[in-house]
């Protein structure tokens, strides 16, 4: 799973670095960003600069996601090849 933030939507609430702190920062800006290993990858952000999120954070995102009140946090799911292995079959 992949996730980038729209800071044009951003409202700066920080609810989304409340609920997963590994992937989500706000700046001295007060606009949330992605982060991989602490550093905002997208300073502005866009989908051209995506996070990838770490299995054992993937439902603190997915819920930040859901509370954003700007609702900024966009997630692309990658499919596993096993599952397009059984499609193919």
């Amino acid at each position: 799973m992949r996730v980038w933030i729209d800071q044009d939507l951003c409202t700066g609430d920080g609810l989304c670095v409340d609920h997963c702190p590994d992937v989500f920062v706000q700046l001295e800006d007060g606009i949330a960003y992605v982060a991989e290993e602490g550093q905002p990858l997208n300073d502005p952000g866009s989908s051209g600069s995506l996070a990838w999120v770490p299995a054992r954070h993937v439902h603190a995102v997915i819920k930040a996601a859901e509370v954003c009140p700007g609702e900024c946090i966009f997630i692309e799911i990658d499919q596993p090849v096993a599952a397009d292995a059984e499609v193919a079959a």
